[in-house]
């Protein structure tokens, strides 16, 4: 049975009071989720808020936590207690066991998204574009997969398009972000391509200017977001009929972050693209049209195009092979115990430093 037809014959499975808690964390905290699924079928609106409430608290408290290694710690903990089935005593880690339990949610996705929020703990850089897709991956596409579970979707197409969306959409807040970034001690722009146009780091995030290079590097990452926009809109017909204007929707709104952007000139230093009411209704009009049409459409042959090859691990897992889907509750990956014990070592090095000082 689908997740939609399980929905209606037994229900999410979230106590009440949890996920009105879930709906006001979203509506406050991420407006532009909370706009795309308020046209998502109750099926999946309802699991999906839960899902991204779990997903922001757990990104706020490595952010604004004074100890990001200790926060990441205790979320491991956390989704341990989830997968045992004994889930901390909060509204978000209760909804978030909810759809564990009754979705059998696999458990390689919310540890890719743990071992992106450890690579934040630990301040790292990255070198590469491919390397900003790899993070991207773990703390955008992991979501854009575990939404796939939560619509019964396993297709491998289907999913390969929608961690293209969650790459695009994190590219697109990293171009977004990139003076904020800077003002608090962080850079997410390739150091690569820094170092291409002769620009140090350090000295960049203790003056953050909108200097024609750094404005060149966000017009790029648009420009790769931009193409995984384009190839996502092939998977959203393979996702059940009533959940495409939401899909479509995230997939406009967070494009047209870009295009505000675009239209400042690419200067995220000064100014921060943000876009209005109006132009989110717009949108929305735009992702009705289009999942109506989506049924008529011929099926574009990007659909079938591989998945990132940053991507790819999210893809196996959660894929239906010879009518199989993979074990839900395998984890723990060799990587994750590695980022995690690292992670641990920094944290016990700092207390030690500390307590000399």
């Amino acid at each position: 049975m689908s997740a939609l037809g399980l929905y209606r014959a037994r229900g999410h499975g979230i106590a009440p009071g949890d996920l009105a808690h879930c709906r006001a964390v979203i509506r406050t905290g991420s407006l532009s989720f909370h706009t795309a699924s308020r046209v998502l079928p109750a099926a999946v609106r309802d699991p999906a808020l839960a899902l991204y409430a779990f997903c922001r608290l757990s990104d706020d408290e490595v952010d604004e936590g004074g100890n990001k290694a200790q926060a990441v710690l205790g979320l491991g903990r956390r989704l341990d207690a989830v997968y045992a089935g004994a889930p901390g005593d909060t509204p978000e880690d209760r909804a978030f066991a909810a759809i564990v339990a009754r979705y059998k949610m696999p458990r390689a996705l919310p540890e890719a998204l743990l071992e992106g929020l450890a690579w934040d703990a630990e301040e790292r850089r990255y070198e590469s574009l491919a390397d900003l897709n790899a993070y991207s991956a773990r703390v955008a596409s992991a979501v854009g997969a575990m939404m796939c579970v939560l619509m019964g979707v396993r297709d491998a197409h289907a999913l390969a398009r929608a961690c293209d969306l969650g790459v695009a959409m994190q590219l697109t807040n990293i171009a977004r972000d990139v003076g904020e970034d800077a003002r608090a001690g962080r850079i997410y722009l390739p150091l690569q391509w820094l170092r291409e146009a002769g620009i140090d780091p350090e000295a960049f995030m203790a003056d953050p200017t909108p200097r024609p290079e750094i404005r060149a590097m966000v017009a790029r990452l648009l420009r790769e977001a931009r193409k995984l926009y384009l190839r996502s809109e092939a998977g959203v017909p393979r996702l059940p009929r009533r959940a495409r204007t939401g899909i479509y929707a995230a997939r406009f709104i967070y494009a047209g972050i870009g295009a505000e952007l675009r239209r400042q000139g690419h200067d995220s230093i000064t100014l921060r693209a943000r876009t209005g009411k109006l132009q989110k209704l717009g949108w929305l009009g735009k992702s009705a049209a289009y999942a109506a049409g989506s049924a008529l459409m011929p099926q574009p042959a990007t659909l079938f195009a591989p998945p990132l090859p940053e991507t790819a691990f999210l893809v196996d897992a959660v894929a239906e092979r010879d009518g199989r889907a993979p074990g839900w509750g395998i984890g723990r990956t060799g990587a994750l115990l590695q980022t995690l014990a690292d992670l641990k070592a920094q944290d016990a090095m700092g207390g030690q430093q500390g307590r000399r000082a």
